[in-house]
């Protein structure tokens, strides 16, 4: 009996079948994006230019393969005047299809500018919603380094999408147009074998697709670890950029210590990483070359050799083999289009798993510990904010005020004292709505009257009248009321710079930078400021002016301050302390979700501070 042949498939076949089935998937899932954004319109006039343009393309290119035998049978039979009019009739091709190669490139263009287009303002789009960039922010490899798959995965994945597209476009028209046209030609060829002559129908076209087949399938198994190798080589380029711009960063401090050999040792074990990566690469593309450089150099004669039988042994003309040379090759290009392009395609395929995934676990931020329950957050028109039975949910334990039911009325000034930072964080985000994880209500006005102000000030790049004014439009607050916000927090000597554009987050110092917070206060008037830590960082006589203004100038503004017990006795009349319960309810998102971690001692500002 024949064996049966219902193998389960092996390891390798099944991983093999998933990544046919997530390409396919990821494919769909960004086609969706370009289908839903605002530059589906202008993609396809583009494409149905494209489409125009390339199929004249071919159909000149039929017409400039017909030529070939009138022009080399003059060249056979020395015929001078039949010479210089197919010299003629070469003019008028070449000069349409130079016209077509030029509207093509023209399109290729402005195709990739528009599908760069689409797809960054798709991606910014569902980055910059409300608290997605902050979770992923925390999310592990998929959130360290967006700016790349921002800046350069989307440029590089719409380049080769146009470029492979396009190519892809053409070899299809080329193949279906020439493969008859070679099929036509291929009456009267005939194959020689044990004395007898063969004359399979289609011979020529049996013969190019055998011959492109076999490279292509070889293509793919030499070149199939690029696909992998090229996704690892984007993942490492990246944290060697992360690398040398947090470098960039704090090279003040780094200078000051002299630890500029100490960062070298760091750069030196991630830039290794690059290189080990990057040698692999040579290795396989260096394997790949061996097929396709093969494959290129022994087409030349192929179609000869496959043509020179019947030549010989027929009444076939020079121009007419010409003719099916040049056939036989038009139909190579289409069929080697795989071949020419696997490694593109390995890197096309690469580029665009990072671009969906990171999409995707944008997208799914929304939907971050579904399981674990959340912190009830209500608005209403009372001034006053309530938390009521407030346990936040954290890694390491349930984190709660010391008093399960705490009314701060408005302008009341209160200080949450702790001694974990990574707590104080944890509750600063709850109150900002960031850390939802947990149960219990916070009652509060509305978002747009509470200013948070993190540890360490928000300063946006642009002028400096622009940073005062953030987020607000600088021409929509009065000058002279900035002038005397900076003179309140002690920041006078900055008004002549008020219209400098600078780097002003290194040019002022951390303590400027916080009073700078502050004088965002003044000019916003909210009715409640959240504070983490940012009056505590500051010198003793900074901090002194900015309470004198609480009790002054912002009278009417309430004051949370998430910080350090303070000796000072009045200025807070209410206190609160935080709690840890170790036993109470945890939240492990990275381990149960693949998402954020918990907060830091020094969180990334949540608003106007």
């Amino acid at each position: 009996m024949a064996e049966q042949s219902d193998k389960p498939p092996t390891g390798t076949e099944r991983e093999e079948n998933a990544t046919l089935r997530s390409l396919f998937s990821d494919f769909i899932w960004m086609a969706s994006a370009f289908w839903a954004s605002r530059q589906r319109n202008k993609l396809v006039s583009l494409a149905g230019a494209l489409i125009a343009v390339v199929g004249a393309t071919a159909y000149m290119q039929i017409r400039l393969n017909s030529w070939n035998r009138p022009f080399y049978n003059a060249l056979t039979n020395k015929d001078m005047p039949g010479f210089l009019t197919q010299l003629g009739v070469f003019g008028e091709l070449a000069g349409i299809l130079l016209i077509l190669n030029v509207a093509q490139m023209w399109l290729n263009q402005s195709s990739k500018v528009a599908l760069r287009q689409g797809l960054v303002d798709d991606l910014l789009n569902e980055w910059l919603k409300p608290k997605r960039a902050f979770r992923l922010s925390n999310s592990g490899p998929l959130g360290v380094n967006p700016d790349q798959r921002l800046q350069a995965d989307a440029q590089h994945l719409t380049d080769l999408s146009t470029d492979l597209g396009i190519g892809l476009l053409q070899s299809t028209l080329l193949l279906f147009t020439f493969a008859g046209v070679l099929w036509g030609l291929s009456r009267g060829e005939f194959l020689p074998f044990a004395g007898r002559d063969f004359s399979p129908p289609g011979y020529l076209v049996w013969c190019a697709l055998f011959y492109a087949g076999a490279a292509s399938y070889v293509s793919w198994r030499v070149g199939q670890p690029l696909i992998n190798l090229n996704a690892e080589r984007y993942a490492r380029e990246a944290d060697f950029r992360f690398a040398l711009v947090r470098i960039n960063e704090h090279i003040d401090s780094i200078t000051l210590y002299g630890g500029e050999a100490d960062e070298r040792e760091r750069l030196d074990t991630v830039f290794a990483t690059v290189l080990d990566i990057s040698r692999q690469i040579v290795s396989a593309v260096t394997r790949l070359t061996w097929i396709t450089a093969g494959y290129g150099w022994f087409t030349i004669i192929a179609p000869i050799l496959v043509a020179a039988p019947a030549y010989f042994q027929s009444k076939m003309s020079f121009g007419e083999l010409m003719v099916i040379v040049g056939a036989f090759n038009q139909v190579q290009t289409a069929l080697r289009w795989f071949v020419d392009n696997f490694s593109n395609l390995a890197d096309w395929r690469a580029t665009l798993l990072r671009v969906a995934r990171f999409r995707k676990a944008i997208m799914g931020m929304d939907d971050l510990g579904e399981a674990t329950s959340r912190i009830d957050f209500a608005e209403t028109d009372d001034p006053s904010i309530k938390i009521d039975d407030l346990h936040v949910a954290s890694p390491v334990g349930c984190v709660m005020l010391s008093d399960p039911h705490a009314n701060m009325n408005a302008s009341e000034r209160v200080l949450i004292t702790g001694e974990n930072g990574e707590h104080k964080a944890l509750l600063f985000r709850a109150v900002g709505g960031l850390w939802p994880w947990g149960s219990g209500r916070i009652t509060a006005p509305s978002r747009d009257t509470i200013m948070f102000m993190p540890v360490r000030a928000y300063i946006p790049p642009g002028s400096l009248r622009e940073a005062v004014a953030y987020p607000r439009q600088a021409h929509l607050i009065d000058p002279a009321a900035v002038v005397a916000a900076l003179g309140a927090v002690g920041l006078p000597h900055l008004e002549p710079h008020l219209d400098t554009v600078n780097r002003w987050d290194r040019e002022l110092t951390d303590d400027e930078k916080q009073c700078l917070a502050f004088a965002r206060v003044i000019l916003h008037r909210p009715r409640w400021v959240v504070v983490n830590d940012a009056l505590d960082v500051l010198d003793p006589k900074s901090r002194e002016r900015i309470r004198k203004i609480f009790l002054n100038e912002l009278a009417d503004t309430g004051l949370i301050n998430i910080g350090h017990d303070q000796p000072e006795t009045g200025f807070y009349p209410h206190k609160l302390h935080l709690v840890l319960d170790p036993g109470g309810m945890r939240f492990e998102p990275e381990r149960e979700h693949g998402i954020p971690e918990p907060p830091k001692a020094a969180p990334e500002p949540l608003s106007a501070g």
